[in-house]
């Protein structure tokens, strides 16, 4: 940086240098020149791009810049300092923070300049350019460039617009796949598509169709449409025409090779029309079966299609080998008749792949179920369960008890390799496997791949701790994080009983590390941070470690580790030596989304005092309002552009200070969102846009553009999808009129719609709406559309009973396991009756499924509750695959029929537990109905127990929770801390907890973070004790469970410190008992503000906001040096 100074210095002190004679535009180069005339006509990027261009045939030499400078003088051309400063700036902030100014001047640019441009750009791999002796840092000036979403977008269009006229084809290619890396779905627009050029050469044309086929799946529909409708134009011109009539198709075996994926663009009538020998040909190339295995929005109709014509071309469909070439075409196989079981088994053995189809599952296991029963002729499952594929997902648990252990064991290579299992079918295949083995070793578990997760918690408790610890180590350790947390807690438990815990830890990686409780890290010696690096830390974790390892460890080592930037406290922040901080600030904005918003507010503080002239926008979000009002003129691009990068909701702010961020980027867009650059400087910002600016003041080419940004937007209000919704229609008119590829870019959106225009979309696009639908989710959002696809699938796939069922269902229709597949959470819309006319294998198939719709009222829950009676037997004979493959019908259960369940497992009350709307005496009969079964009282349960009871816990009484062994309490706290239990429930936990870590008075953050919930058992007297400065460890789900009677008692400093997270969450009977002075400092606390250290300071530090020093402190003077100084060495506000 030293260096770049020098040069700078070294440029403006030939400003001032006396100039001896007179000087003419003669004894300049003709393209020196004329950058110099750009110059003074503040042309900067045209001059810029024309120096380049003279330096690269020609020697820079310092007698040139004098007669640069000598031309200025006999010009009389006299820039002042604030004049050419003005420029400058004025010409930076066009450059990146004004796109559209951008893609004008790169409009007004000759040939050989936008050459120049281009080269620079995409084409160069210098870190430097050099002048003579001056050099230039243009790697970074360039990174900035393209970290600038609009000035991407500029570089889009333009080279759309310019590139194959001044550049060969081919780099023009290779640099739209550059720029489109960037945002392809908010670029690739249908209209864009028009600026393509018609006609390629045939190389450019191919790398450009491989650039569109690599973006598929990060375009709109529409999108994918008009790039099919542009390709399908090049490849009919290059057609032999003289071939081409009516009746033969211009796709040969090389364009659908070149289509790619874009070949489910297809009309059928063209694929009818597809030459045979042509579709010989394309089936015979390698690459046809990659092609094939990518088509995943195919449709039955075009698959079926495509499968006719690979038939009539002389293929034996029934051929292992032709099977293989197929990709996902086998999913949609439909020819049947008087198939041999091994032919049936190749396709099963294909079909694994047809769970990537977007949609049609219902059609996929229909077809599977088929084949099974195919492949089973003759043969029993026990003999051919290695052979099914995955299609044995499609067995009921009841089929897979049928099973001989043998046949599990000899299996084992294909069943570990199936996804898709419910639980309870993994409990079963689990259970056989074991019981085949007889005792469970590392060797047996590392053979069971994703059926680990069917081994209980017993079973992991009971085995050898050093296998374990293979265990934890070995390819198995993948899937410990889909082991249940009891089942977590089991295994560490054994490892930590046999004395080598503190070998094992350093061995734990990822999510499961969460699990090691506080007081177990308390135990154990040895810790180092690079041991940290593939971790994951739950907040109390890392305080503990943080302070720990900071005595032996360099801060930078900590800071690296990513998870340990959750440990570092506000104290250590405001310690920190400037130099370090703004050094090692990269390590906590990589990590911003592992921060709480109390340590995000602490850097913008420690920010704000020690560098406010390059506070990070984003920053000033979490200060006190009152500091936004430093953000006007130059600073509102980067401070939107900033935050549009940030998740708002990670920080956290309250309800007010986010309407004041809100209406200040109102404020920088002055009052509306023009078009698509707005758009792409906005980026998550548009979630959180006032339906009132949606609604009047967004263009419809803006809207466009938008659609894609609202679909990932988690939490729209109710008013904002309202006014998106008449957004769309203005867009795209009426749904009556809509294609399948604007309903389908219209997606979760169409919820919103009318019930009549759902109905014309669901008649028009039945598959469509299905897929969209099974997105969606709960019914509170989508009670219309789920209703529309009920309808439309329940008369379509519904059994009506014949009287060979029982009376009372007589011309009931009865629900098909085809159209609970379909519906998914629209089965809430079955009534009763139709409920209990479901045929026995339809629910004893699809329990699983129907156990996790959200919506079943108790009558539903109820009737099926009574269906499960019905097929399983009496409740005493279920068995615990049964109860957990109940889902939410569980919760139907009475308490009596509750205690005549088995409930031994832990692992069936683990699941169990997963249920939050137990009754109390449902949830004693569940405790009681684990302890009498199991041979347990309170006090010989393990920490495993306790984790698994979850919930269940919450139905203890003080007598029982007290009898609790301390030992197994603190290992399973961080789990139980999680739990919403009542108050008098809490105290007890609270004594118990003090029990582990002292009394109440004693504990520090991590401990406070440790325990979650049980802080809401604090009473008056230990709350009021708690330092200042502890009140923002307090987790925010403990702060809503402190009764309010109690909450009152903390002082108003106490309130003031909460830290803002923590603040949002004090309820409205908390705030109603607070006084004056307490609310005030909620408020502050809200805010962001500080109370310890000096407020907002004066207004000279608004001036510091917006002037941004050159590196190093150093400033830019004037003259023609401060132009290239500025270029490519002033660091832009922010």
């Amino acid at each position: 940086m030293s260096r770049l100074l020098k040069i700078c210095f070294l440029l403006i002190s030939m400003n001032h240098a006396e100039i001896t004679h007179s000087q003419t535009s003669e004894d300049l180069p003709p393209l020196l020149h004329k950058a110099v005339e750009e110059v003074i006509t503040g042309k900067y990027l045209n001059a810029l791009l024309d120096i380049l261009h003279f330096q690269s045939s020609n020697v820079w030499t310092a007698d040139m810049l004098t007669k640069v400078m000598a031309y200025f003088h006999a010009q009389e051309v006299m820039f002042t300092l604030s004049s050419l400063q003005m420029s400058i700036k004025s010409y930076l902030k066009n450059l990146l923070y004004q796109p559209r100014q951008l893609l004008s001047e790169f409009q007004q640019l000759d040939q050989q300049q936008f050459q120049t441009a281009m080269k620079h750009l995409f084409n160069s791999r210098k870190d430097h350019l050099e002048m003579g002796n001056i050099i230039l840092e243009w790697d970074k000036t360039r990174e900035r460039i393209f970290q600038s979403p609009g000035v991407n977008r500029t570089l889009f269009l333009i080279t759309l617009d310019k590139c194959f006229l001044a550049l060969s084809a081919l780099d023009c290619v290779d640099i739209l796949s550059q720029v489109l890396r960037v945002s392809a779905v908010n670029y690739l627009q249908p209209d864009v598509i028009g600026s393509l050029p018609n006609v390629l050469q045939e190389d450019a044309f191919r790398n450009l169709s491989t650039v569109f086929k690599d973006l598929y799946d990060k375009i709109s529909a529409n999108t994918q449409r008009t790039l099919y409708g542009w390709m399908k134009q090049i490849l009919q011109k290059s057609y032999n025409m003289s071939e081409f009539n009516e009746s033969t198709s211009w796709v040969s075996a090389e364009n659908l090779w070149i289509l790619g994926r874009y070949m489910v663009h297809l009309p059928l009538e063209e694929i009818l029309k597809i030459s045979l020998n042509e579709i010989r040909l394309f089936i015979s190339y390698d690459n046809a079966t990659k092609q094939l295995d990518t088509v995943y929005d195919i449709t039955p109709e075009l698959a079926q299609a495509f499968l006719e014509r690979i038939n009539s071309s002389g293929f034996d469909m029934r051929n292992t080998s032709t099977i293989y070439r197929l990709g996902l075409l086998v999913c949609f196989y439909d020819d049947m008749e008087q198939m041999d079981a091994a032919v049936a088994r190749a396709l099963l053995h294909q079909m694994i792949k047809c769970n990537q189809l977007r949609g049609f599952q219902a059609e996929v296991q229909k077809l599977k179920s088929q084949l099974l029963n195919i492949a089973m002729q003759n043969q029993t499952l026990n003999d051919i369960l290695g052979s099914l594929s995955d299609a044995v997902v499609g067995l009921t648990s009841s089929q897979l008890e049928s099973l001989s252990p043998e046949a599990v064991h000899n299996a084992i290579a294909t069943l570990n390799q199936v996804s898709g299992w419910a639980k309870s079918q993994v409990m079963v295949l689990s259970s056989k496997y074991l019981s085949y083995e007889k005792v469970l070793s590392f060797y047996n578990v590392s053979q069971m791949g994703a059926l680990v997760t069917g081994i209980s918690t017993q079973a992991f408790y009971s085995m050898n701790p050093k296998e374990l610890s293979q265990i934890i180590r070995g390819t198995t350790s993948q899937y410990l994080p889909d082991l249940l947390p009891a089942q977590q807690q089991g295994i560490l438990r054994k490892i930590a009983a046999s004395g080598d815990f503190s070998s094992s830890v350093k061995d734990i990686q990822g999510a499961f590390f969460k699990e090691v409780s506080l007081s177990d890290l308390w135990k154990q010696t040895g810790y180092n941070s690079s041991m940290m690096k593939e971790k994951e830390l739950r907040r109390s974790q890392a305080l503990y470690l943080y302070e720990l390892l900071s005595k032996k460890n360099y801060p930078v080592d900590l800071l690296s580790t990513g998870q340990l930037v959750k440990g570092v406290t506000c104290q250590l922040i405001e310690s920190m030596g400037t130099d370090f901080f703004l050094n090692n600030l990269k390590f906590f904005e990589k990590n911003l989304h592992l921060l709480s918003p109390y340590q995000v507010n602490c850097l913008a503080w420690k920010f704000w005092k020690v560098s406010n002239g390059s506070i990070p926008p984003f920053l000033l979000l979490v200060l006190p309002t009152e500091y936004l009002e430093y953000v006007s003129g130059p600073l509102c691009v980067p401070f939107i552009e900033s935050l549009g990068k940030t998740e708002m909701d990670l920080l956290n702010p309250s309800l007010h200070k986010k309407n004041a961020v809100l209406q200040k980027v109102q404020e920088c867009l002055n009052g509306s969102i023009a078009d698509e650059y707005d758009v792409d400087l906005l980026g998550n910002l548009i979630c959180h846009l006032p339906p009132a600016l949606l609604h009047g003041r967004m263009s419809l080419k803006a809207m466009a553009t938008a659609l894609h940004q609202f679909k990932l937007c988690q939490q729209l209000s109710h008013e904002q999808k309202t006014e998106i919704k008449y957004k769309l229609l203005e867009l795209y008119g009426s749904p009556n009129n809509w294609t399948a590829e604007t309903t389908l870019d219209v997606g979760p959106f169409i919820a919103l719609l009318s019930k009549g225009e759902l109905n014309v979309l669901a008649e028009k696009f039945p598959d469509i709406i299905l897929q969209i639908a099974k997105t969606i989710g709960l019914i509170s959002s989508a009670g219309e559309l789920l209703s529309t696809v009920f309808e439309s699938v329940s008369n379509a796939t519904a059994n009506i009973e014949s009287s060979l069922t029982r009376p009372d269902c007589l011309g009931t229709r009865a629900p098909s396991s085809d159209a609970i597949i379909k519906l998914a959470e629209a089965n809430v819309f079955w009534s009763v009756q139709e409920l209990k006319c479901m045929d026995a294998g339809t629910f004893d198939k699809n329990v699983e499924l129907l156990g996790t719709v959200s919506g079943f009222n108790s009558s539903q829950l109820i009737a099926l509750k009574e269906k499960a009676k019905q097929v399983w037997g009496s409740l005493p004979d279920w068995k615990s695959y049964h109860i957990v493959s109940l889902g939410r019908i569980a919760l139907a259960l009475t308490e009596h029929e509750i205690e005549e369940l088995d409930l031994h497992s832990v692992d069936t009350i683990s699941v169990l537990s997963q249920q939050t709307e137990w009754t109390l005496t449902q949830a004693r009969s569940i405790l009681q109905g684990f302890l009498e079964d199991s041979g347990q009282t309170i006090s010989t349960l393990k920490s495993f127990d306790l984790v698994g009871l979850g919930a269940i816990l919450c139905a203890l009484n003080s007598t029982e929770i007290m009898s609790i062994r301390t030992a197994e309490f603190s290992a399973a706290v961080a789990r139980i801390g999680l739990l919403f239990c009542s108050t008098p429930v809490l105290r007890q936990f609270k004594k118990m907890t003090e029990s582990v870590f002292g009394t109440a008075t004693s504990w520090n953050g991590s401990v406070l973070q440790e325990i979650g919930t049980i802080a809401g058992g604090l009473n008056v007297d230990e709350l009021k004790a708690f330092d200042k400065n502890l009140m923002p460890y307090f987790q925010p789900i403990a702060i809503r469970h402190i009764p309010p009677e109690i909450f009152q008692a903390l002082s108003s400093e106490q309130i003031a410190n909460l830290g803002p997270e923590n603040a949002a969450m004090v309820t409205r009977s908390q705030r109603e008992r607070l006084n004056a002075s307490q609310l005030q400092s909620l408020q502050l606390a809200l805010d962001g503000a500080r109370t310890s250290t000096p407020e907002t300071q004066t207004s000279a530090s608004a001036t510091q906001v917006v002037q941004t020093p050159a590196p190093g402190g150093a400033p830019c003077l004037s003259g023609f040096g401060i132009w290239l100084c500025a270029v490519f060495t002033l660091h832009l506000p922010f």
